[in-house]
């Protein structure tokens, strides 16, 4: 006798880990909202590098690839990733990795994928990195997908414009707000201080204009540090950098925080001098606990949350004395700056959870069979 299938819907949510970045965090985000709306939630990490909290039965990919990185590592790991896929008979998947390899993206996306049950998410503004590197594929191969989602409306154009797709939809990075907002008394932090926190990674985030607009800001003088929370392939380069200009004691370097957000509610202001992102979740978790924000108008993210003057102040990108002239308004013009302060949290009401919870769900309901 055939059994019924249960009444419920399977969604599989792939990503690079649950760890280190933003774009990953965002994904660790989005298996909290998909099991919390009542999906039955599977997470596939390529890496074994899990530590942001999610929801869902995770499939550790990268155990194997620790156990075996060669050829033949690889096409064991693709062979378990399409077990997988068989067994579970998914719904819906959501490819939320990087994907350039023009070979490995077209066997997963023909051979291992139901095209037409893939929905691929790009999460940075650098859009090459989510597509093939061979330019006819990559303008043809998720044709069949019945969404490409883009995390801002910027990266969207960008890929309708290159790549010529038209199944292309924005949905915003969410927040959780109660999550930020609940500082325990014990980890309240006090002083005045501004702050940057995330990957330092000076070819993307371009700490060295933060680190040279601060050195020639009023902020030094009115003994107000700048900490720098986070680890990288570049932190002793600008700890260098820092001493050398004779501020490390001004300039304060603090190791990568699982919860950096009581940081985040206690400083003045956040600073986000990024070369390129997506929709950086360091802006909107500093308005979500009320913090405003001064960052540059990279591309993408910053112009869609950032009202200049209103939540925040945006200036140019990789434009030094405006940056040093935002940092110094911040400081003494007390009324701007409570304006800001004042708006910050309303001003990210529409990306809450349940906001954006409900994009997704539309979405999925659209592509239910």
């Amino acid at each position: 006798m055939k059994l019924k299938r249960m009444n419920f819907t399977k969604v599989l949510v792939v990503t690079s880990s649950l760890a280190d970045g933003g774009a990953e965090r965002s994904s660790a985000l989005l298996t909290i909202m998909l099991a919390d709306l009542g999906y039955d939630v599977h997470v596939a990490t390529v890496l074994d590098q899990i530590e942001y909290d999610y929801k869902g039965t995770l499939f550790n990919l990268g155990l194997l690839k620790n156990d075996n990185d060669t050829f033949f590592g690889r096409f064991k790991r693709l062979m378990a990733f399409k077990k997988y896929l068989r067994v579970n008979n998914f719904d819906h998947i959501i490819d939320n990795r990087t994907r350039t390899s023009s070979l490995s993206e077209f066997i997963i996306s023909r051979f291992v994928y139901n095209p037409k049950k893939v929905i691929y998410v790009v999460r940075s503004f650098k859009i090459a990195s989510y597509f093939p590197e061979s330019n006819f594929l990559a303008k043809n191969i998720y044709r069949a997908s019945p969404f490409i989602i883009a995390v801002s409306k910027e990266i969207k154009q960008a890929i309708e414009v290159r790549y010529g797709y038209r199944n292309v939809i924005c949905i915003y990075n969410p927040i959780i707000e109660n999550e930020l907002r609940d500082v325990p008394d014990e980890q309240q932090v006090s002083g005045q201080f501004i702050l940057s926190y995330g990957r330092i990674d000076d070819e993307v985030k371009n700490l060295s204009l933060l680190i040279d607009s601060y050195s020639r800001s009023v902020l030094p003088q009115k003994n107000i540090p700048l900490y720098i929370i986070g680890n990288g392939k570049d932190e002793e380069k600008l700890k260098n950098k820092v001493a050398e200009m004779q501020l490390s004691n001004k300039i304060i370097f603090k190791a990568k925080m699982k919860n950096p957000f009581p940081y985040v509610k206690a400083a003045l202001f956040t600073v986000l001098t990024s070369r390129y992102e997506g929709f950086p979740r360091v802006i909107i978790e500093s308005l979500a606990v009320g913090t405003p924000v001064v960052s540059v108008d990279c591309s993408s993210g910053p112009k869609e949350i950032i009202q200049n003057e209103q939540n925040g102040l945006l200036v140019e990108n990789d434009n030094l004395p405006a940056l040093v002239n935002a940092l110094n308004r911040f400081v003494e013009e007390p009324n701007l700056y409570d304006i800001c302060k004042n708006n910050a949290i309303k001003s990210i009401e529409h990306l809450s959870i349940q906001n954006i919870s409900f994009e997704w769900k539309k979405i999925l309901s659209e592509n239910h069979e």
